[in-house]
């Protein structure tokens, strides 16, 4: 078998890419989630939450971790020179990478909470196909992708509650907060 690197030279490749993808995961990741006043503002306050909502604070610790263990699978794909179906399988990753980024603002900036499933779906649909493109790839790659496929399949589910409890959340207006009276129990 030929070798085109040495191992020091693949762990040193998988080093460079990593210092790169991991921090501009997590860089972007948040880039997307200050495009709008999120959790905080009056419009999402107002929203009837669903019974599975965790407490906010867990949302910034999970996408933290899930965009550090994105930015080392995709180092590990992008350091594969040579591989079969590497080229496939960043743009592929680059498509799902721009609806996820696309989330946040759709849901909490344009507050469009129907938009925003279509997005998740999206999300889902493309993040399997990166999976399998990345197991092709490299495998680690692949399998340091699933925690992020079962937070985004319980993200679709929070987004779906959100729209069956909150019909009318979208025609309230842009920035306009939704009072909601509950009589009784």
């Amino acid at each position: 078998m030929n070798m085109l690197a040495s191992r020091g030279q693949l762990r040193a490749s998988f080093i460079r890419w990593a210092l790169f993808t991991v921090p501009l995961c997590v860089l972007l990741g948040f880039l997307s989630g200050q495009l709008g006043a999120g959790a905080d503002s009056a419009w999402f306050q107002a929203l009837e939450k669903p019974s599975i909502f965790p407490e906010p604070k867990w949302f910034g610790i999970v996408w933290t971790i899930l965009y550090v263990m994105i930015g080392l699978s995709v180092a590990l794909v992008a350091s594969a020179w040579g591989a079969r179906g590497r080229t496939a399988a960043l743009w592929m990753f680059a498509v799902h990478f721009v609806l996820n980024l696309a989330w946040t603002p759709v849901f909490f900036s344009m507050q469009q909470i129907t938009a925003a499933l279509v997005v998740i779906a999206l999300i889902v649909l493309t993040l399997l196909a990166v999976i399998a493109l990345f197991w092709k790839v490299r495998k680690l790659a692949a399998l340091l992708l699933l925690p992020y496929l079962a937070w985004v399949c319980f993200a679709t589910l929070l987004n779906y509650e959100f729209m069956r409890l909150n019909p009318d959340a979208e025609s309230a207006g842009r920035g306009d907060a939704i009072e909601r009276v509950r009589i009784g129990n």
